[in-house]
This record gives C-alpha cells, structure tokens and sequence, in this order.
C-alpha cells in the first residue's frame, strides 16, 4: 500500500512591532490559534522583533534572526512600526526602514488592500451612507519600486549653500507587469474590471506604467480596463467609490489613496492587508501605524489585525473555509453592536482592544 506523505508543519512568523501593535496582535494570535485548533491545521506560531522594540534590543530596525525567520516561514504576521522617539535617527536607522527592508529581502512586490463597507459601520463611515451601499473593492499596490526605493535620493548641499532633497521615481516594465497581472487576476475572481492609477499627463513614468499595463491587459481578454489620473482618483473615491472594483496603483499612489479610503470604511482601523511574492508567501499587516498616542490604552482596533489573519489563511495557507470563518466572526461582532472608539457611533457599545477581540474569538466556535 501507497503510504501519503505526511503534511508538514507550517510556521508563522508573528512580528508585534510598536506602539499599538503588541496589543492588535496579541487579539490577532488568538484568533489565528483557535481557527488552528477549529480546523486541525498543522500550524505552529514564532515570535522575532522588528522596528523600534529591535531597535531598544538588538540595536537595529531588522535583525537578522528576524529576516531569517521571516525567510523560512509560511508567512508574517505583523502589527505596526515606529514611534516618535525614534524621528530624531538617521532615516536608514528608523523603525520604518526595517519594515521596507523586510518587504525588499522578502520580494513582496504586490501589496493588496480589500476595502469593505459593513454595513453595520455605515454610520461610521465619512459618506455617511451616501453612495457607498455595499462597498467592496480591492487596491492592488505596486510595493517595491517606485519613488519609496529609486535611487538618487537623498538631501544634498549646493554650491550657494541650500539644501536640495531628491528622490527618484523608477520602474522597470518587468515590476509594471508583474504587479499588473496581479491586479487582473485579482478581477478574475471579483467583476471582472480593473481601474490603472497614475498620472502619465506630466510624469514620464507613468506613461510608462500606462502603456505597460495596457499591453498586460491583452493576456486578459475578458477584463475591462480603464485608467485614471491620481487626482481623479481620489476625487472620485469620495464622490463615488462604488465605481470601482480593482484598483491598481503605483508604490506612493497606493500608500495615499488605500488611507483614504479607509475612511470610507468607518475607520483606518478597519483595512488589513497582504503583502505577497510570485509564490504566495506574504506578510500580513493591518493599515494603519503605531498609534503611540493611544498605545496601552486598552482602545486600539483590533479587527484590521484580525481581517490580516483572515487573509493569511486565503493567501499563503490555502484555507479559505477557515478564512471565511474569520471573516465572519468579526462582521457577528460587528452585529452585536460592540465598538472600540474609532467605530464608536450612538446605540453601540463602547468596548477595549481586549473586549472586542475576545468577542470574535468567541464566535469562532460558532461561525
């Protein structure tokens, strides 16, 4: 008789980071383990420091136990980074730094973003309401190139003794492509409509970025493109977001318009997100930052840190049941009307980071 190899154990790489951080993942870890346990998966957590706890520790941003962790992994899960006592550094010594290094060594290029309305937080929403009636869309964001790594950069002295601060917007068609097959491929399984952000009226780049994305879209047949310049773009993700579906977006582009659209959510507090390579290994982080002016507080959201999870177990472990269970215990929560401060509207419930992510773990069970 055939003997079936037997499944390994999968590692997950779990980075609290700064400020709020510690306290989102903690929730976030709970849910990860009991949907472990719910479903039987193979699946054991790590736990390594990056940003400024590395920085208070190990002396640097990105250690490197941390990045060959990282590497070895199924995937990363991360909280936030940086903090204010760390601006007075060098930017190469920041918190931040560490993180974008991080995503560099571990090549992930494309970084989606799903931004969905409950409809229970349409109160908390900046349209109130208006327009936004079922709103689910996702912004695809090109995460390794761009004006974030092109060199030049830098600040420099003149010969008449000011300063010049320089840097550089880049992209290769090969980083074009591959982040624009993506975003197609993302559409397949959505409406079947991608919308290219860029601004190709006065940048060189993204007339580049323009034209190669157009010629990407040949592969997909059945896609609608359209392209739209930035300013647009974020006009019309306040005048009226549920014109979109897919959203492509350069490296900056996409740092921009995803915070704006949280709001739409209700709260910055709402929007995980996954950072992937060509082969689904990912790091998983909410949106937002460190939140150092509430961390300790027992009031950070926890729920962008749980979605993360959520999309962890869809991306880099194949699990979609047990992501959709996820998914769904944080809308039954939702539901019954607990809230920390960001979401907080009349006849809800004001509640804890701890309050709130044992509520959906308690559904886990149930969902």
């Amino acid at each position: 008789m055939r003997k079936e190899p037997k499944e390994t154990t999968k590692e997950v790489l779990i980075l609290p980071g700064d400020g709020i951080g510690p306290e989102i993942i903690t929730q976030a870890e709970n849910v990860l383990l009991a949907v472990r346990d719910r479903y039987a998966l193979k699946l054991r957590c790590k736990h390594a420091i990056i940003g400024g706890a590395a920085i208070k520790e190990a002396g640097r941003p990105l250690p490197e136990e941390t990045l060959t962790l990282a590497k070895n992994c199924a995937a990363v899960l991360l909280g936030a980074v940086g903090g204010p006592q760390w601006d007075a550094l060098s930017r190469a010594s920041r918190p931040e730094s560490g993180l974008l290094a991080l995503r560099m060594e571990l090549g992930l290029f494309a970084n989606l973003r799903p931004v969905r309305l409950h409809r229970e937080l349409a109160a908390a929403s900046s349209l109130r309401g208006r327009g936004i009636k079922d709103l689910d869309l996702v912004i695809v964001r090109e995460l390794t190139g761009g004006l974030y790594f092109g060199e030049p950069r830098g600040i420099q002295k003149l010969e008449t003794g000011e300063r010049q601060g320089i840097n550089t917007l880049v992209y290769r068609e090969s980083e074009i492509r591959r982040v624009a097959r993506v975003a197609f491929e993302v559409a397949r399984g959505r409406s079947m409509r991608v919308c290219s952000v860029d601004k190709a009226n006065v940048l060189e780049c993204m007339e580049l970025w323009r034209e190669v994305v157009s010629d990407t879209a040949a592969e997909y047949s059945e896609i609608v493109l359209s392209h739209m310049y930035v300013d647009n773009a974020a006009m019309q993700l306040v005048r009226l977001p549920r014109q979109f579906d897919v959203l492509l977006t350069d490296n900056m582009f996409g740092d921009i318009l995803s915070d704006l659209a949280s709001m739409l959510t209700g709260s910055i507090g709402m929007l995980p997100s996954a950072s992937l390579d060509e082969h689904g290994h990912g790091l998983y982080e909410p949106v937002h930052g460190s939140a150092p002016d509430i961390a300790g507080r027992d009031q950070a959201n926890p729920l962008a840190a749980i979605l993360s999870v959520a999309l962890l177990l869809r991306h880099s472990l194949g699990q979609e049941e047990a992501a959709a269970t996820v998914e769904r215990a944080v809308h039954e929560v939702l539901k019954s009307g607990l809230r920390t401060p960001d979401i907080h509207s009349p006849r809800t419930r004001k509640v804890g980071t701890r309050e709130l992510g044992e509520a959906v773990l308690a559904q886990i069970p149930t969902v």
